[in-house]
């Protein structure tokens, strides 16, 4: 049987360079994916399963804040 990996569960430090990096770059490429996984101490598999979390996390706050603004326009008095 395939066992499923386990959580991983990142600290505030790993979490702030992790944002940073996202602020910088949403689509890091893989020699900057290893670059970010030797700085933090996790593979390269997780980096790059964060930013695709991440990327998710981010088109569903656009998207959410798009509706918000169709409801509530602003009054152009």
């Amino acid at each position: 049987p395939v066992r499923k990996k386990s959580r991983t569960f990142y600290s505030a430090e790993q979490l702030e360079e992790l944002e940073k990096m996202f602020q910088e770059d949403h689509y890091p490429d893989n020699e900057k994916r290893r670059e970010i996984a030797a700085v933090i101490g996790v593979t390269p598999q997780r980096i790059m399963v964060w930013f695709q979390n991440r990327r998710a996390k981010w088109r569903k706050s656009e998207k959410l804040s798009v509706k918000g603004d169709k409801k509530h326009p602003a009054s152009s008095a």
